[in-house]
């Protein structure tokens, strides 16, 4: 057995050991009464997240060091998003910590965050619809205004009950998408809450599920490919109806005896560059902790475990992907499509 690091063997030895314990046990106790569960913590080793008791996991990789503090959120509701369609089916819950999307044969609903962001790390744990949830889709996304819009999609389409749901995104760069890619999850998205994040910076935008990429697009604006750069989004998100493609490609319509559908959100996080009146918040002089934060997810792109962990994501999960579509293609696949098989 090797010899224990010369800190271990200090005068001090048995104080160390007591406080790393109490901070241990603090942060655990922190994290169950915050969350019901044990089974998320996780300890932070360098770039890599160890997982100490996960239960069933899948075969999920470890997953990259791209959690950040929120800068440019509160943490509740009632301040941070504003309900825009379907008020009497949209519900802000327990002083803003829960909120909740329904959707029945007369409205569905939806929110939109009261900041505009350019640039930044959004993140949202959702609880999806539960059931038979066949022709029902709950959006996440981020979009500007405009025919010439830029918008970064996560879409949960349902399925029948025991069936999975398919996670379809894309992306829009002046008022272009056409940019999808399909995947199953690894985990039933209906029993718990789980995190969807968006990292947007000027290199790349990277999307996560529980802190997985299942998808990078790269700024290629060097070889023609435009990439959202230049217009402020805000964060939303619906329940709708859209039995007509969503399921099976529209063969299974929405049953509504089993109406009102209902999704669960909690833990809205903005580690974001807040935009208004037309300058940002990331360059106020005033703004000194918020520089600090960019400096986390401004460069950021995947580090080797993260390109261990979409390549796993994409070999497993991956239903559909625009870049291997010939037949939509005939004339050859986009431009950004030629890059690596994992980065458009």
């Amino acid at each position: 057995m090797s010899a224990m690091p010369s800190f271990f063997s200090s005068k001090t030895n048995s104080k160390m050991l007591l406080m790393l314990a109490m901070m241990f046990m603090t942060s655990v106790l922190v994290l169950f009464l915050t969350t019901g569960n044990l089974g998320q913590f996780a300890l932070f080793s360098n770039s890599r997240v160890v997982k100490l008791k996960t239960g069933k996991t899948s075969g999920a990789p470890e997953v990259s060091k791209l959690r950040q503090t929120p800068v440019a959120s509160t943490g509740d509701f009632n301040q941070d998003v504003e309900i825009y369609f379907g008020e009497e089916q949209a519900k802000i819950l327990d002083n803003g910590r829960f909120l909740t999307l329904s959707l029945d044969n007369k409205s569905g609903s939806g929110f939109q965050s009261r900041n505009e962001y350019l640039f930044g790390r959004i993140d949202m744990q959702i609880k999806l619809v539960s059931g038979n949830s066949a022709g029902t889709v709950t959006t996440y996304y981020l979009s500007s205004l405009g025919s010439r819009h830029d918008e970064i999609d996560f879409e949960f389409l349902g399925n029948l009950s025991g069936q999975p749901y398919t996670v379809h995104t894309n992306i829009f760069s002046q008022g272009k998408g056409g940019r999808e890619q399909q995947f199953h999850l690894w985990f039933d998205p209906t029993i718990a809450f789980h995190t969807y994040s968006i990292v947007w910076n000027p290199q790349c935008i990277i999307l996560l599920v529980d802190d997985i990429p299942i998808r990078v697009f790269n700024n290629n604006e060097a070889i023609g490919v435009p990439f959202p750069t230049s217009q402020a989004m805000r964060v939303y998100s619906s329940l709708w109806n859209a039995d007509e493609w969503a399921t099976q490609g529209g063969r299974v319509k929405t049953d509504w005896t089993k109406a009102p559908f209902t999704a669960y959100y909690r833990n809205f996080k903005a580690n974001a560059c807040v935009y208004s009146s037309g300058s940002s918040s990331c360059d106020s002089s005033n703004s000194t902790s918020l520089m600090v934060s960019t400096q986390t997810w401004g460069p950021q792109k995947l580090d080797s475990q993260g390109k261990k962990s979409i390549r796993w994501a994409q070999k497993n999960f991956m239903i559909y992907n625009y870049c291997t579509d010939y037949k939509r293609f005939p004339e050859g696949v986009p431009t950004e499509c030629k890059q690596s098989r994992y980065m458009q």
